[in-house]
């Protein structure tokens, strides 16, 4: 005769579920912060650099410095670049300027939409050597917004610009001769069209 198969007292069980549950309660919250974590990880990232000129980022200022030019000059060379997926043409009006330190400048780029149709970008910016990122300030620049273009049109895009007069006390910076500020424009995918909501006639078909 078979023996009664013996099932696990209700007792006993019920511990272990409450640990499984935990478990998987302490998993879920795990993956949670993760995953806030990465996004979180961007916005932060931007803010840093751009807060301590990390990486070549360079400053946001809202006016001119409050002292006078020094009479130190510094090169400052253009670069321009165009990411694959953008039919873009983008280049400096002048590759290369002499400025003071401490005074303010406008350059210009030229873009142009060589496609037969809208596209847009947005540009992403550096300068090297990348330990003076923290000096140099853009008062205005084409690279805080993204750009649409219609197709075959061609735009100047200013910047403006100035090297902050505190370089000449980072000694570090002393044999400094020549700042290179690079750009590259990334395409911007396009937004889906808006669906017609249902009460709203589909214009296409007037």
């Amino acid at each position: 005769m078979m023996e009664p198969e013996k099932t696990e007292p209700e007792a006993a069980r019920a511990p272990r579920l409450g640990r499984d549950a935990l478990v998987a309660a302490i998993c879920g919250v795990v993956v949670v912060l993760m995953v806030g974590a990465s996004y979180a990880a961007v916005p932060f990232y931007n803010w840093f650099c751009r807060a301590t000129g990390f990486n070549g980022t360079t400053q946001v200022a809202k006016s001119g410095p409050a002292s006078a030019p020094l009479a130190r000059k510094l090169a400052v060379r253009f670069d321009s670049n165009v990411a694959g997926g953008l039919p873009w043409k983008f280049e400096p009006e002048q590759t290369e300027i002499e400025v003071n330190i401490g005074q303010v400048v406008t350059v210009y780029y030229t873009v142009t939409n060589q496609s037969a149709r809208t596209t847009t970008g947005q540009a992403a910016y550096n300068v090297a050597p990348l330990t003076v990122g923290a000096y140099f300030e853009k008062i205005n620049c084409f690279c805080f917004t993204e750009q649409t273009m219609a197709a075959g049109e061609k735009r100047q895009m200013p910047v403006v610009f100035y090297v902050d007069p505190s370089l000449a006390a980072d000694h570090d910076n002393d044999t400094l001769n020549t700042i290179t500020l690079s750009y590259t424009f990334y395409p911007v995918r396009e937004t889906a069209p808006k669906p017609v909501a249902a009460t709203e006639p589909d214009k296409g078909n007037l």
